[in-house]
């Protein structure tokens, strides 16, 4: 709406990850440098960890086009799944899975990518494996992740691992039953919120990424508000800026004030962070020194052995995983008068599995949801019409009569195992979007059966597009997505 008037070639505070956005300054450049030589020189594994909205998804999206070309990044967006099913994405991307329609245990597709990688490596390649949202990802699969890392050759790890994820990744760990799979990270870094002095030439570098040319837009009192109500999260401060723009665009002027970063903010649910908690120097430190300890590491070892087709296997841990123990999963509630309504649903008016979000990341979108302004009235306990079950059976009617050519918004989707937290967000929406337009689905896949919330009936994309732009920061946290009601019917 505002591009061509402020001269613009595209918008430049989307909160979609792109590589052309990366903002280096405030240490973020350093970091990128870090973990590249780590994960190019280490045999442990790294960690990321930093608040809702400080640009780790950007980070380990960028990470990947500056790895060395020996190389091959397996990108991992959805932590909600299981050991079978990290187990046949690694398949797949490797091209080993089992032929379709054979029955492959998990043991089968270890063995399968055990063998991928060992190819991998004797034609001189590595796999690097980025887990997004590692905090959200299930105990037992945490647990494959470490038993993944024991494969090497032998002198060196067939796989190198990435973990990125909020700072209750770091309490997941510090549990005794994760302290194996901690004791084998070698490398911790910290990514925090910009500080007030780094806002400024963040918004002015996004500015001309997008294709700006001329003086700055954003006045000093602007950066200032915006700053201050963003936190310095990268996040909240593309959702400022964005709407400041717009109001600047509004009144016809060519300049950002903070009057129009006060109507910005006042268009959101955002609530001022509280003060303190963020130490200014933290994130230097950190790199610097994780840096220096790298450089130590590189002049002491130039004569890395490179891969070697001779490599072999050592037989010892195929073994061990192969008898690694599981985890069992939760077990699924006991069938209910709805369930059983699913199960005569006609085959034309069944649902197709809900895509998986770019993060589905359920359990950050319950936990980030901002604090309000004022201590809540007393919420009574829900009555029969609130809760999940009621929500998937008032549902069926739309997903099955609604036409094809209609939009909707897919806020979340997660497995039925986590049905109690699906059923805390549709609560927490309820008081937040329009409980009317709030919808639930159920799909069952070959991963399992998922639970999907929807919102909205739309006449086409671009309206639906425009909804989503204005959803709470804290349900844009899981990136929800526009799909068609088509979609819903596909097979």
């Amino acid at each position: 709406m505002y591009l061509e008037h402020f001269g613009l070639r595209e918008s430049p505070f989307r909160i979609t990850p792109h590589a052309d956005f990366f903002f280096g300054g405030a240490n973020r450049r350093a970091l990128l440098d870090a973990l590249v030589y780590a994960l190019g020189r280490e045999e442990g594994l790294v960690k990321v960890s930093g608040e809702v909205g400080t640009g780790k998804t950007m980070l380990a999206r960028v990470l990947i086009d500056h790895l060395p070309a020996h190389l091959r990044a397996i990108y991992l967006a959805d932590p909600l799944m299981n050991r079978g099913e990290l187990l046949a994405v690694l398949a797949d991307e490797l091209g080993c899975a089992p032929a379709t329609g054979s029955e492959g245990s998990a043991h089968r597709l270890l063995r399968a990518v055990q063998e991928a990688l060992v190819a991998e490596f004797a034609a001189g390649r590595q796999i690097v494996l980025l887990i997004d949202e590692a905090h959200a990802m299930p105990a037992e699969t945490l647990e494959q992740i470490r038993l993944l890392s024991n494969l090497e050759s032998e002198r060196h790890k067939l796989i190198k691992i990435a973990l990125f994820g909020q700072p209750e990744l770091d309490d997941l760990l510090a549990r005794t039953d994760m302290r194996q799979l901690k004791d084998r990270i070698t490398q911790h870094f910290r990514l925090d919120p910009l500080q007030p002095d780094d806002v400024g030439t963040y918004i002015d570098f996004r500015m001309r990424a997008a294709g700006y040319r001329g003086p700055n837009v954003f006045d000093a009192a602007a950066v200032t508000r915006i700053a201050r109500d963003s936190g310095g999260l990268t996040r909240r401060i593309n959702i400022l800026a964005d709407k400041a723009l717009l109001a600047a665009f509004a009144r016809g002027a060519h300049g950002v004030t903070a009057a129009d970063a006060a109507r910005a903010f006042a268009d959101t649910e955002l609530r001022v962070p509280a003060p303190g908690g963020v130490t200014p120097t933290r994130l230097g430190l950190a790199v610097a020194a994780s840096v220096a300890l790298l450089a130590t590491g590189f002049l002491l070892g130039r004569n890395v052995e490179r891969p070697t087709a001779e490599t072999s296997l050592r037989a010892a841990t195929a073994g061990g995983m192969a008898a690694a123990p599981v985890t069992e999963r939760a077990p699924e509630p006991p069938p209910t008068a709805t369930s059983e309504t699913d199960q005569t649903t006609p085959p034309a008016a069944a649902v197709a599995e809900p895509p998986a979000l770019p993060v589905a990341a359920l359990p950050d979108a319950i936990a980030s949801a901002p604090p309000a302004a004022a201590p809540e009235p007393v919420v009574p306990p829900p009555t029969p019409a609130d809760d999940l079950t009621s929500l998937l059976a008032s549902s069926k009617s739309w997903t099955t009569s609604a036409p094809d050519d209609r939009w909707f918004i897919q806020l979340i989707s997660a497995p039925a195992a986590q049905g109690e937290q699906v059923e805390r967000y549709v609560r927490r929406a309820r008081r937040t979007l329009d409980a009317q337009q709030l919808r639930a689905y159920r799909a069952d896949t070959a991963g399992g059966t998922k639970l999907a919330v929807i919102y909205g009936d739309f006449p086409d994309q671009r309206s639906a597009q425009q909804a989503l732009a204005t959803l709470p920061d804290w349900i844009a946290t899981a990136r929800p997505i526009a799909r068609p009601v088509r979609s819903l019917r596909q097979p």
